[in-house]
């Protein structure tokens, strides 16, 4: 209490950043001292303008003026609240210099990385100062990862405890991605041999749970039959953060799988779908074509309130283990904009009110809020049930 803010929403004038502000105003507590913070003041104040045409006390809100490369000014942020939660990316381009001042200044830290290599980053350059600070560093806090790290947390605990469990996550989604995910994903693409770099030097360098294993390996592409569908494995970052939970959470069992896939109805969809991918690689090694597909889609647009109306996801997750069985579903509204948003103020409100495990470093949500923001993600209308179970 003795900062300004509990929260400062960075990056609040693109088009996520806009939604996440207007949720807060419709759901967050009177009580709660937050900001909005961005580059362009007059942007700034043009969301906070919005926002006030029809919640009339936030005609005050603070604005908080500051460029993602300004490392002073990102340092003020940091210093003056609990809590940034950022939706400014590609977070290995932008990401930095934020993350890097909440671990300095004790501040807890929610983001919608998709990005692998900038997690891992993240780990190996502000992991020991976190938790010096207590700083909480929870990564994925959208649709990239929220459905599957809870999702999976919420399978495991329909199955028994202390046996090795296994878990296969399924998602389809009707709507289309965002610009900040496309634009990640495609500089991803172009930084394999970076995003492996990282993923060595963490491995090498983080300590492995004792007694326990846990692996995320890609699976093969298969009739799935426990879902009716073709499973065509998925290379996001949602395995490792799943990963990351197993490790932190004996919960999950002396050994746990989980393996990710898109779950397909029509063999020739599944196929083409792969050597789309596939070409989508190819062309993002390329400067110039990686910058011209960026632009079909760029960051801080996106669809109309009506196309996002009609988008959904699903995702249906099979665990097994200990001679039980179980089917889980996580389902939910736009993926890439709306539920997003919903995802990361629960996310940012769940860390700043609930009552959660004491945590600090780089965390996740299961491991960091598990059961506090599932509830507060059913209350907001994203279902979490199980479709069966046997024996």
């Amino acid at each position: 209490m003795t900062r300004d803010h509990d929260l400062v929403l960075f990056g609040a004038t693109g088009f996520t950043g806009r939604l996440t502000a207007g949720y807060l105003a419709r759901h967050a507590p009177p009580s709660l001292r937050w900001a909005l913070a961005g580059r362009t003041l007059d942007k700034l104040r043009r969301v906070r303008t919005e926002l006030a045409a029809e919640h009339p006390e936030l005609a005050e809100l603070p604005l908080l003026q500051a460029d993602a490369t300004d490392t002073a000014a990102l340092r003020k942020v940091a210093e003056s609240t609990r809590a940034v939660a950022t939706t400014v990316g590609p977070y290995i381009v932008y990401g930095g210099p934020l993350v890097a001042a909440c671990a300095e200044a004790g501040t807890d830290y929610l983001d919608l990385c998709g990005e692998p290599e900038f997690v891992d980053l993240t780990w190996l350059r502000h992991q020991d100062r976190a938790v010096e600070t207590g700083a909480r560093l929870i990564h994925a806090c959208g649709f990239d990862s929220v459905p599957y790290d809870l999702g999976v947390r919420f399978t495991v605990e329909q199955l028994p405890e202390h046996v090795p469990l296994t878990v296969d996550g399924f998602v389809r989604v009707g709507g289309r991605p965002s610009g900040g995910t496309f634009a990640s994903a495609l500089t991803a693409f172009s930084r394999a041999r970076q995003t492996m770099s990282a993923a060595r030097a963490r491995r090498a360098a983080e300590p492995r749970p004792k007694g326990r294993r846990v692996s995320t390996p890609v699976g093969t592409p298969r009739r799935a039959g426990e879902v009716g569908c073709w499973a065509v494995p998925l290379a996001t970052i949602d395995p490792q953060i799943v990963g990351r939970s197993a490790v932190a959470l004996e919960r999950y069992g002396p050994e746990f799988r989980y393996r990710n896939y898109a779950a397909v109805k029509r063999l020739p969809v599944a196929v083409g779908g792969v050597a789309g991918v596939g070409a989508l690689i190819a062309l993002a090694q390329v400067a110039p074509v990686r910058r011209r597909l960026s632009a079909r889609l760029a960051p801080g647009t996106g669809p109309s309130p009506e196309l996002r109306e009609r988008s959904w996801f699903c995702v249906r997750f099979v665990g097994e283990g200990g001679g039980r069985r179980v089917v889980t579903e996580v389902r939910g509204g736009d993926p890439g904009y709306d539920e997003t948003a919903k995802m990361l103020a629960e996310s940012a409100l769940c860390l700043l009110s609930d009552d959660v495990p004491p945590t600090a470093g780089q965390t996740t949500t299961a491991a960091a809020m598990g059961g506090a923001l599932t509830e507060r993600l059913v209350g907001a209308g994203i279902t979490f049930r199980v479709v069966e179970a046997s024996p």
